[in-house]
């Protein structure tokens, strides 16, 4: 089946000013990319969204593409958010929502997928209208080598967890507090300033994944934790204190103690970004319209 084809536009055409936003659903493989965010000089989820929107409506230029949140290289997204405006005579050409998503899918080849895509109003902002982000990370209770492509997807640690511990450290982070200890702080804002950020849920839980059980002959534990928004970093530093809490490494009350006190000493590095995912993000009003 032939790629659609739309009417090529140029920065000359005097309808290039109308716009239609939409909202592209997607899901990605983070190894592929070196995160998800636009960079010039390397290959990024945005970049390749904004090339391949631009070769199949015939664009001189990349459009702005806006994400629910970023994801770093090798974390992955099962359910990632973002909007974009397009040309509105591209719409008047028959573009429609299941063109767009097949040619769009055709042509990324599995590299990033499309789950929706579909015209919303301009009141509608992928990241300010989100309500919440979720992401879960899967941890493996491993004492030795086992499938190389599952280190891909999940971290493996000498067990065995005390999940009841972990729960319970997960508790301390519920509500809203100063993640400074837990994230990294952005390039231009002050070392005294708060990170402050509202945690709805966290908690672990251990899976029946005979598979990856007899893949890799350990247990599965997951994390799924979802907030209004999150700082860099602040997922995979949580999960890592955990764990070492859920090994005996850390007290309990770790946590609670270091988001008091904004402080990362002897706190364990960051997690390794193969076992995160983003999984979902919420929207009081997704902006759906038929105009």
């Amino acid at each position: 089946m032939t790629t659609p084809r739309w009417r090529a536009l140029s920065s000359s055409d005097p309808s290039i000013g109308a716009t239609q936003r939409w909202r592209l659903d997607l899901a990605y493989d983070g190894r592929d990319f070196r995160g998800f965010a636009y960079q010039a000089h390397h290959d990024t989820v945005v970049g390749l969204l904004r090339s391949t929107i631009a070769t199949t409506l015939h664009l001189d230029h990349g459009p702005v593409i806006v994400g629910a949140g970023r994801t770093d290289s090798g974390v992955h997204a099962f359910h990632q958010v973002v909007h974009v405006d397009l040309p509105s005579v591209a719409k008047v050409r028959h573009l429609d929502g299941d063109r767009l998503l097949s040619s769009l899918n055709k042509q990324m080849r599995g590299r990033v997928q499309v789950l929706r895509a579909e015209p919303v109003s301009h009141d509608f902002h992928a990241r300010f209208s989100a309500t919440w982000r979720e992401y879960r990370y899967l941890v493996l209770e491993s004492a030795g080598p086992g499938l190389a492509m599952t280190n891909a997807w999940s971290w493996s640690v000498e067990g065995p967890l005390d999940l009841a511990a972990m729960n319970r450290a997960a508790l301390d982070v519920i509500g809203t507090h100063d993640f400074r200890a837990f994230c990294r702080r952005p390039a231009n804002s002050k070392a005294d300033e708060p990170l402050l950020r509202r945690v709805i849920a966290a908690r672990w839980e251990r899976l029946n994944d005979e598979w990856v059980m007899s893949a890799r002959r350990a247990p599965t534990v997951r994390l799924t934790i979802r907030a209004q928004s999150f700082c860099h970093n602040m997922v995979r530093c949580l999960t890592s204190a955990m764990v070492a809490i859920g090994r005996g490494e850390l007290d309990e009350g770790t946590l609670k103690e270091r988001l008091a006190s904004a402080s990362r000493h002897q706190l364990p590095t960051a997690a390794p970004a193969g076992g995160l995912a983003l999984t979902g993000v919420g929207y009081d009003n997704d902006g759906r319209t038929t105009s």
